[in-house]
């Protein structure tokens, strides 16, 4: 391995440890749910290793335990986990150098931490594929480790909401969301989207919130058309 890979490695780890140790309670408490619900520990594990989305597992173990039809689980998961299709839009502008068979694992990978540590990494400099797989990778198996030991010692864990850690999460990604406030229209698209979600969340209620909101802030990007950068001599566009 050389120089610049282990270096990419350690500043992947260096960013990906604090929101680790936040989603790991997390992981813990799905799977003491999980085993709760009735699913076996295999089961548990399946649905996270392939699912890999902590808030849609929890609502759809929410939506099985009260009986819920089948329908109406899968349509919480998609409302969830729709605003993936706005960062696979974004971060694939930053795969150019990946193969198809990368960026199928990279878009796998794409969760919320990794969606927000690649695109503070590629503003600037280049988002290289042994940074983006060595985080990507770690958290993917934090989360199935996690995931374990809830399923296996579920009725030791406290609930981490005691705890205030389910604070951590948003600070964490506004604390993402803020590295972008450079950028042309940034307050006002993040006011839209906001102003969006906050709407949808008092009338309609949860999880549409999330994805309108989320739209809300692209259609207004589109919409508004930020300012063209001015070019520079002798440097690309």
């Amino acid at each position: 391995m050389t120089e610049s890979a282990r270096s990419e490695i350690r500043a992947a780890l260096r960013q990906l440890l604090p929101i680790l140790f936040a989603a790991l309670p997390f992981g813990m408490l799905y799977g003491a749910i999980a085993v709760g619900e009735g699913l076996t520990l295999w089961q548990t594990i399946g649905f996270s290793a392939t699912v890999y989305a902590g808030a849609s597992q929890l609502a759809a173990l929410q939506l099985i335990g009260i009986g819920a039809p089948v329908w109406s689980v899968l349509l919480a998961v998609v409302a969830l986990n729709f605003r993936h299709v706005l960062y696979s839009a974004s971060v694939g502008r930053h795969l150019t150098r990946f193969s198809a068979p990368q960026k199928a694992a990279a878009f796998f990978l794409l969760v919320d931490p990794m969606f927000g540590a690649a695109e503070a990494r590629a503003s600037g400099q280049k988002l290289t594929k042994t940074f983006y797989f060595a985080y990507g990778l770690v958290l993917y198996f934090g989360w199935l480790a996690a995931t374990l030991v809830g399923a296996l010692f579920g009725a030791l864990i406290d609930d981490p909401l005691a705890y205030g850690l389910d604070f951590i999460l948003p600070v964490y990604f506004l604390t993402l969301l803020m590295t972008f406030r450079t950028r042309s229209l940034f307050y006002p698209v993040a006011l839209a989207s906001a102003a969006a979600s906050i709407l949808v969340y008092l009338t309609v209620g949860p999880p549409w919130h999330v994805t309108i909101g989320g739209g809300a802030g692209v259609l207004f990007a589109a919409v508004a058309k930020p300012a063209a950068r001015p070019r520079r001599e002798g440097v690309d566009a």
